[in-house]
């Protein structure tokens, strides 16, 4: 039997993740979608209103006769950090609950070791908060382009940046006093688009994320995240697709990333760095003129892409394939016959109910997603973690 205490923890869960999915919900929503009474809904949200968590307001739309029920949203008073080391640079941001990025900076940073990133991202998380006086930190996130423990932030590989076996996530906790957590890009990104974004909904979906430093994959299988035995299931940028293509960082031949890795797309732009947004524009702006040599870049890229998305679709069955990062912009930029060719040589049973589409976070996702990890232990258990930071 489940004592009241352990019942009502569990019941200001649900309230608080619900709020944070959906950017906000009135009492009568939560009423009925939690199948709780209204007294218990309102009893719960006053508890987190008092915290801190949430506010409520008096503009929400009315529903039948009577007085509107008040609209539940998140507060920006509690916030976490999200940092993404990447190739080229070190991204820190602000974030709320509801996904919502508050701030954001991005270090130029050319291959940071461990050490360098923990630093960059300390001082720059420490001037992103000083921005934000009426709010409070409460943990961070960080999305790491390779292969991490997750049970102490140890980065297994990260091919790209040159760190094997390296600290990440306790040298950054004791830097900043605060929890972190950290995750591989890719699956958070994916966790972002779940909750927020192009996969809202979705039960079987496949997330590929285009980045600086490669590219991976996030799965999630029947609504649950798929880890693997050791938690690096989803790399599909190192599926193998051409035994006499280019060597890649992590010392194979011919992979996915190698083919359609981000920097060839940034020479034929005459680029040396950019964030996925201008990124976007550049090639955008590129395509216009026919003879733009990033028209042959975009379509080596988008041939790698349909070869590495037939061998997934055939192996997974998704329903739905997300495209983040410069994979996005490829299969923005090259039209919608090419897109609707992408699954052609995949078998007709498998992927006759899959989707293809771009990210709907843009360059948000791996920071969003990053959120969601350091938000983990706050939504499980909202007025104990508070009481640890107001007796920090």
């Amino acid at each position: 039997m489940i004592d009241s205490s352990t019942q009502r923890r569990r019941n200001l869960s649900r309230v608080l993740r619900a709020v944070h999915v959906s950017g906000g919900s009135t009492r009568a929503e939560l009423t009925r979608s939690l199948g709780l009474n209204r007294s218990t809904i309102g009893d719960l949200v006053a508890a987190l209103a008092d915290a801190g968590w949430v506010e409520e307001r008096d503009d929400a739309p009315r529903e039948g006769v009577g007085r509107p029920s008040p609209l539940v949203v998140p507060t920006r008073r509690l916030l976490v950090a999200a940092v993404n080391p990447e190739l080229d640079a070190v991204t820190v941001a602000l974030v709320a609950l509801g996904g919502h990025v508050v701030a954001r900076t991005r270090i130029p940073a050319s291959r940071p070791r461990p050490d360098e990133a923990v630093e960059i991202a300390a001082a720059a998380l420490e001037e992103l908060a000083a921005s934000q006086p009426e709010s409070t930190v409460v943990g961070v996130g960080v999305a790491v382009p390779g292969l991490v423990r997750t049970g102490d932030g140890l980065v297994r590989l990260a091919p790209d940046l040159h760190w094997t076996d390296e600290p990440l996530g306790e040298p950054l906790a004791q830097r900043l006093g605060l929890p972190v957590a950290v995750g591989n890009d890719a699956d958070l990104g994916g966790r972002a688009e779940v909750a927020f974004g192009a996969g809202a909904g979705a039960r079987d979906l496949l997330y590929v994320n285009g980045g600086p430093s490669g590219i991976g994959g996030g799965l999630v299988i029947n609504g649950a995240a798929a880890e693997g035995a050791a938690g690096y299931a989803g790399e599909i940028g190192h599926i193998g697709l051409d035994p006499r293509g280019p060597v890649c960082a992590c010392g194979a031949v011919g992979c996915f990333e190698a083919i359609a890795g981000r920097a060839s797309l940034l020479a034929a732009l005459d680029l040396t760095t950019a964030d996925d947004d201008e990124l976007e524009r550049a090639i955008a702006a590129a395509a216009t003129d026919p003879e733009h040599p990033v028209h042959a870049v975009l379509e080596t890229h988008f041939t790698a892409l349909a070869a590495a998305l037939r061998t997934s679709v055939n192996l997974l069955n998704p329903e739905l394939v997300v495209l983040g990062g410069h994979l996005a912009a490829v299969w923005d930029a090259v039209g919608a016959v090419r897109r609707g060719s992408v699954l052609r040589d995949a078998l007709p049973v498998s992927a006759a109910g899959t989707g293809v589409v771009s990210a709907a976070l843009g360059s948000s996702r791996l920071l969003i997603g990053a959120a969601e990890i350091a938000w983990e232990p706050h939504l499980e258990n909202p007025l104990a973690v508070r009481e640890s930071v107001h007796s920090a």
